[in-house]
C-alpha cells in the first residue's frame, strides 16, 4: 500500500506502469486519474488544504478497509494539495487483484472516499472571487452504496 499527499505534481503514466510491476500473482490492474476540471469556463485556480497526519492516517484507514474489503494484493492512493489549474492531475488511485471485479470495486469505492469523506478542503478561485467547495448531495449518494 502507498499512500501519498503531495504538493508536487506526479506523473500519471509512470505510476501507472510502475504500479504491480514484477507481480505475477495479479491479475487486474484498474488506475483513475482526477483532473482539476473547469466546467464553466471561470475557473483560475482550485486551493486544496489538508491537515498533515491527520489526512495520511485518514486514508490509511480507508485503504486498508478497501484490502480487507476486496483482497487487494496492493493500492496506491495520491492526492495533491495546494494551489492547482485547470487540467492539472489532482489525484490518482490504483488497485490491484486476483480478479478484475475486486479491483474494479475497490477502486469505485476509494474514489467515492476520495471525493466525500477524506479530509482535503477546497476553495475555488475565478474572477468573480474565490468560494469553498461545498459538498454534493450526488457524492454523498455515491457513498450509500457501500
Amino acid at each position: 500500500m502507498d499512500i501519498r499527499v503531495q504538493d508536487a505534481p506526479f506523473d500519471y503514466g509512470q505510476e501507472c506502469a510502475g504500479f504491480g510491476a514484477d507481480r505475477s500473482d495479479i491479475g487486474a490492474i484498474v488506475t483513475f486519474c482526477g483532473i482539476v476540471r473547469d466546467e464553466h469556463s471561470t475557473l483560475q485556480a482550485m486551493q486544496i488544504e489538508h491537515y498533515p497526519g491527520m489526512t495520511e492516517r485518514a486514508l490509511h484507514k480507508i485503504a486498508s478497509e478497501a484490502q480487507a474489503r476486496w483482497s487487494l494484493s496492493d493500492c496506491l492512493i495520491i492526492h495533491r494539495f495546494g494551489r492547482l489549474k485547470p487540467g492539472e492531475k489532482i489525484m490518482m488511485v490504483a488497485t490491484a487483484a486476483r480478479h478484475r471485479a475486486d479491483a474494479f470495486a475497490a477502486a469505485d469505492f476509494l474514489m467515492d472516499y476520495l471525493k466525500s469523506r477524506a479530509p482535503f478542503w477546497k476553495k475555488e478561485f475565478s474572477g468573480e472571487g474565490a468560494e469553498w467547495v461545498a459538498a454534493k448531495d450526488a457524492d454523498e449518494d455515491a457513498l450509500k452504496r457501500w
